[in-house]
């Protein structure tokens, strides 16, 4: 089985997130980036996107999921995220990035990273 992968890179969403009373106070902007992968040759052969993943539709679900919650880390925003995409539009593998830009002094970035499902 071929296993092909969509991406979406620097989604960036205005999400409250933190353990910190001050960043629990006001949205920060975090960015996301999605690997989804699957064989797409039968949605290339008929050129229709409802036979691929709407990657649109799945970033707008993304936005407004994570615009709506309130975590206290982005280990569970990401874990979440991945939950989300597989169940709702039944990716088989998800690979999604979570970004929190200046979280540390010094640091120009840190995130997550995962992996679920099935490649």
């Amino acid at each position: 089985m071929s296993m092909d992968t969509i991406f979406v890179t620097d989604l960036r969403i205005e999400a409250v997130v933190g353990i910190w009373d001050w960043e629990r106070a006001l949205p920060q902007t975090v960015s996301i980036d999605l690997a989804l992968a699957g064989d797409i040759r039968s949605a290339a052969a008929a050129d229709r996107i409802d036979a691929t993943f709407d990657y649109r539709a799945i970033s707008k679900r993304v936005d407004a999921y994570v615009r709506a919650s309130k975590f206290q880390l982005i280990e569970t925003m990401a874990e979440k995220v991945a939950e989300l995409i597989r169940e709702e539009f039944a990716v088989p593998w998800v690979k999604v990035s979570v970004h929190k830009p200046w979280a540390v002094r010094g640091a120009q970035d840190v995130g997550i990273t995962i992996e679920r499902g099935e490649r």
